[in-house]
């Protein structure tokens, strides 16, 4: 059995999730609308550019999750990738956070894909490498929190740097600063992780072909079981995400309370991590996610009757699923880790990565259809900012996608979720299938 990782090799393995969380804020909020605002591009032109590279993104996924896993260097297969790949997502974050004043749809496309491509190829074989860090039920929490927690660090980073360099010099400025933030810390962090922490132990004792890897996964019911609920989950925060400033800025009338009641998220974001920490010990993974998916639904509930000027009640809900969301971030990818050991128990070939990668692609599914449902239902009941549509009946619905859909598709994760079958003891069990099949002479 390997050893588990020391604090200075757990801080140095989770600090790479701080730039890359600073990425993921400004790349769907904010470029889309810089670009056509700043650069005058046409808005239907950008949707369509960024459109093709989430496609292009879809196919990258699980291409890096096999090479991640067959390919094996002798630095280390999760070590080299995460090192090697850090330094062109750094470029193309850079590049598309300062386009030069002439940039165009093509400009935006090209290295949209290059980013696209190179941040799939960093995080699949980053997380895959957390999950195999540690052999042990709790070891696993406590590496994913740590991870989780930088990252809502780094989402902070990137809102405070963006609305305080925002307001006195502009959002082209801001932006720049949040690119070369990136551009340099993140091949830096990276270099750090690789320096000081270790590559885990391949458990892998015999290669399967991918059609027999592939009837694997689908007989893995524990994973087929997490994805759904994690699906149902990612769509349920998919929604209040992608409606956040409409929510606030409509229904409470409340524009400029947006940026701190963001904060305010996700800093119990990572005031919550601790909590769902200690919560997973004394119960079980799967026990603390579905605690904090209902706290979440039980404070989401009151939301739809809030009314123009009730800013303090909305903090409270906002303070309330800001802690659910440090569960939201932290266990689930600890659960997957859990369900990788069935696969490798079943099959002798350890495969995270893909894996992982599968999980990328599910939550970026999850995002894509909040916004293609939210959007078509909101025209049809008759909001539309845009056009000047703002009825009732229109605000309701947007009441309603915000808070009440969440509420729905939560509770149904947790339908999954509650009874989970893999808890410490099973988990256990199944590192001995492994790890016997590892030492046998």
């Amino acid at each position: 059995m390997q050893a588990e990782p020391g604090g200075w090799a757990l801080a140095a393995y989770s600090l790479p999730a701080l730039p890359l969380a600073m990425l993921s804020l400004p790349l769907y909020v904010l470029l889309p609308s810089f670009y056509a605002r700043e650069l005058a591009l046409p808005i239907a032109g950008v949707g369509s550019a960024l459109l093709a590279v989430r496609m292009f993104d879809a196919v990258c996924d699980p291409v890096a999750g096999v090479l991640a896993d067959k390919w094996r260097p002798t630095f280390g297969r999760r070590r080299l990738w995460t090192l090697c790949a850090s330094i062109p997502t750094a470029l193309a974050a850079y590049q598309i956070f300062t386009p030069p004043s002439g940039a165009g749809l093509i400009y935006l496309a090209l290295w949209g894909a290059v980013l696209s491509a190179a941040w799939t190829a960093l995080l699949v074989p980053y997380t895959a490498w957390g999950a195999e860090l540690s052999t042990t039920y709790a070891g696993r929490t406590r590496i994913a929190g740590w991870r989780e927690m930088l990252a809502v660090a780094g989402t902070l980073a990137a809102l405070v740097i963006q609305a305080v360099v925002s307001s006195q010099s502009g959002e082209r400025v801001s932006l720049f600063v949040i690119g070369l933030t990136i551009a340099f810390g993140l091949p830096l962090s990276s270099l750090l992780a690789v320096v000081a922490t270790p590559e885990p132990l391949d458990a892998t004792t015999q290669r399967i072909a991918w059609r027999d890897g592939l009837r694997s996964m689908a007989r893995n019911r524990p994973f087929v079981r997490l994805l759904i609920a994690f699906l149902l989950n990612g769509c349920a925060n998919g929604f209040p995400a992608t409606l956040f400033l409409f929510f606030v800025s409509e229904n409470l009338q409340a524009k400029d309370s947006a940026g701190p009641l963001l904060v305010l998220y996700f800093l119990c974001g990572v005031a919550g991590v601790p909590l769902w920490l200690g919560l997973a010990r004394r119960t079980s993974k799967h026990r603390a996610w579905s605690l904090a998916m209902i706290g979440a639904c039980v404070l989401f509930g009151f939301a739809p009757f809030l009314k123009p000027g009730d800013i303090w009640l909305f903090a409270i809900i906002c303070a309330g699923t800001g802690l659910a969301l440090g569960a939201d971030l932290m266990l689930p990818p600890a659960i997957q880790a859990d369900v990788i050991d069935v696969d490798t128990a079943a099959t002798g070939e350890q495969r995270a990565g893909l894996y992982f990668a599968l999980w990328s692609l599910a939550t970026k599914l999850a995002l894509a259809a909040a916004v293609g449902v939210a959007f078509p239902l909101l025209a049809l009941a008759g909001f539309d900012p845009a056009a000047g549509l703002r009825t009732d009946s229109g605000l309701a619905m947007l009441g309603f996608l915000y808070a009440g859909a969440p509420v729905l598709l939560k509770l149904l994760a947790v339908w999954l979720m509650w009874s989970f079958p893999l808890d410490a003891t099973e988990q256990k069990r199944l590192r001995g299938v492994i790890d016997a099949r590892r030492d046998a002479p």
